[in-house]
């Protein structure tokens, strides 16, 4: 398993920050190497991505959600293995720190090399920034959606 853990700090309020991040859809817009994502329902979405010429193609589930908080997701079914958390801190009025957690099973000797040379970090990082410059640019979130999901077993 490779984990990749990123911070940035975005100024607008912690309200801003989480309810664009519960815009799947809007993701492609920001993230390199995301093409697709499709809310299926309030708790799964399908992605397609291409990251290093390798098209993939998975659903994932939201398994906890809290507004203002955190959001977790592992994939579900497709040809890929990953699962992580995104959290939300607020540090004042207008400002947020975004910290996303990421674990996921690279599959081939490409991914393996990436990986290990940290190609995935590298990405992270540039998706996190461009997140920021996304937010702070409109000022306010495309939607939202407010909804509270348990973690399984509480």
């Amino acid at each position: 398993m490779s984990t990749v853990t990123e911070s940035v700090d975005v100024h607008v309020p912690v309200h801003t920050a989480y309810d664009q991040w519960t815009q799947f859809e809007s993701f492609p817009q920001f993230m390199s190497g995301v093409e697709e994502i499709r809310q299926l329902d309030d708790r799964h979405t399908h992605w397609v991505t291409k990251i290093g010429g390798v098209r993939r193609e998975f659903d994932a589930e939201i398994t906890e959600q809290h507004p203002d908080e955190r959001i977790a997701w592992k994939s579900v079914g497709g040809d890929t293995s990953h699962a992580g958390v995104v959290t939300f801190h607020r540090l004042g009025d207008q400002e947020t720190r975004v910290t996303v957690q990421l674990e996921w099973q690279p599959q081939n000797l490409t991914e393996k090399a990436g990986s290990a040379i940290g190609a995935d970090d590298m990405q992270v990082k540039a998706d996190t920034r461009r997140f920021k410059e996304f937010v702070e640019h409109r000022g306010q979130a495309t939607g939202a959606w407010r909804g509270d999901i348990p973690r399984p077993g509480a």
